[in-house]
């Protein structure tokens, strides 16, 4: 399949989308974006602030507008095919569950929930549902992260058997990322990256937490949740994944990737609104390369999109989300015991396809957000969802 074809190219079709929560991602990445897609638009949007929602949709010119509590009304409207849920966390099944039993297609944020107990009901819901669910690992369609796994399953690296990184942010006291305490904290918020990249990057699934170490910052003015958290991961044939994810520190999102023949740091290595780039080295030979910049809200949504209109199965379904709660789940027990955990036997059914799964699209500028801020204190960029 060509990439014209894998995107949906040409097709006058678009998927019916209602934005369910108007917080910073969906606001400043996704509705952005949408316009980029070519197969989807938004028609109806879903808040708890129905001033905020009005005027967004004076924005963006979209007639219908609902508050949470009138969801079950939405699904039964006509006016929409899918819905993508920007919501807290905890909030993401609350609105998933109840669409797949109405047949509407769901874009979820990541993670797909805050346990697996929630992710399973998700998956029994979607088995049940003729619709299709996709979770919104946007870095499965960036450039330079497919390139990155190319090098690794054509043997350019060698044996890969160590990952390491480092995410962090400075976050707002103010912003509900501080007032939700492990829900939001940076293990559940920011842990899906390093987690799913260190999947990606063995093409395996971790079988235990061989340890997990918290900290709290004082003067961090944040919540009653560790702030900075240490983690590492034993995955099989000897392979290890180390990574540190924090509320307090200067904006930085690397990974490094190191194999017998030669490794690859990424840095900018999760970011959106940036080039991502790999520094490799292999052997003795050192290269750099920055990948383009593209719109990864766009490139995700519009793939979710031909996926519907074309009757394929996604990449990054209800299986890949529950793949990093199962193991986010076993962080927060490790913090909390203070030994080892081991996770419950799990096996992935498919894997990231460079082939079908690229996209180019250009970034825009970001808009003016209405009713939100960002979660940052005193930094321009950071990183995001």
């Amino acid at each position: 399949m060509s990439l014209k074809e894998a995107l949906g190219l040409g097709s006058d079709k678009k998927v019916r989308y209602a934005i369910v929560g108007l917080g910073d991602i969906a606001q400043e990445a996704m509705l952005p974006g949408v316009k980029h897609t070519g197969n989807s638009e938004v028609t109806a949007f879903v808040s708890s602030d129905p001033a905020k929602a009005q005027e967004l949709a004076k924005q963006y010119g979209v007639q219908h507008c609902y508050t949470y509590e009138r969801f079950e009304e939405l699904l039964k409207s006509g006016v929409i095919d899918a819905i993508y849920v920007a919501t807290p966390n905890w909030r993401h099944a609350e609105f998933i569950v109840p669409a797949l039993k109405a047949g509407i297609h769901v874009l979820a944020e990541k993670p797909l929930e805050v346990n697996t107990a929630r992710c399973r009901d998700i998956i029994e819901a979607q088995n049940s549902s003729s619709a299709k669910l996709m979770v919104a690992y946007r870095l499965h369609f960036e450039p330079a992260t497919l390139d990155l796994i190319e090098k690794i399953r054509g043997g350019e690296l060698g044996t890969v058997h160590l990952f390491s990184s480092v995410f962090a942010q400075m976050v707002d006291p103010v912003n509900h990322r501080a007032t939700n305490g492990d829900l939001a904290g940076p293990v559940l918020d920011m842990g899906p990256y390093p987690v799913n990249a260190a999947r990606y990057v063995f093409s395996a699934e971790p079988t235990e937490v061989l340890s997990a170490v918290g900290t709290r910052h004082p003067d961090s003015g944040l919540g009653d949740f560790d702030d900075t958290v240490a983690v590492t991961l034993r995955f099989p044939g000897n392979r290890i994944a180390q990574f540190t994810v924090s509320y307090y520190g200067n904006s930085i999102d690397s990974y490094t990737v190191v194999g017998t023949k030669g490794n690859v740091v990424m840095s900018p290595g999760y970011m959106y609104g940036v080039s991502l780039e790999h520094q490799a080295t292999i052997g003795q030979k050192q290269s750099e390369k920055s990948f383009k910049n593209t719109d990864h809200f766009g490139g995700e949504m519009k793939y979710f999109s031909h996926c519907i209109l074309n009757g394929a199965d996604p990449e990054p379904d209800a299986e890949e989300g529950y793949a990093d709660v199962r193991v986010l789940e076993g962080i927060l027990r490790a913090l909390k015991s203070g030994r080892s955990e081991q996770l419950e036997a799990f096996e992935r059914s498919k894997r990231i396809d460079p082939s079908t799964q690229r996209e180019m699209l250009g970034a825009e500028r970001s808009p003016d957000l209405v009713g939100v801020s960002n979660p940052a204190r005193g930094q321009e960029k950071t990183p995001k969802n």
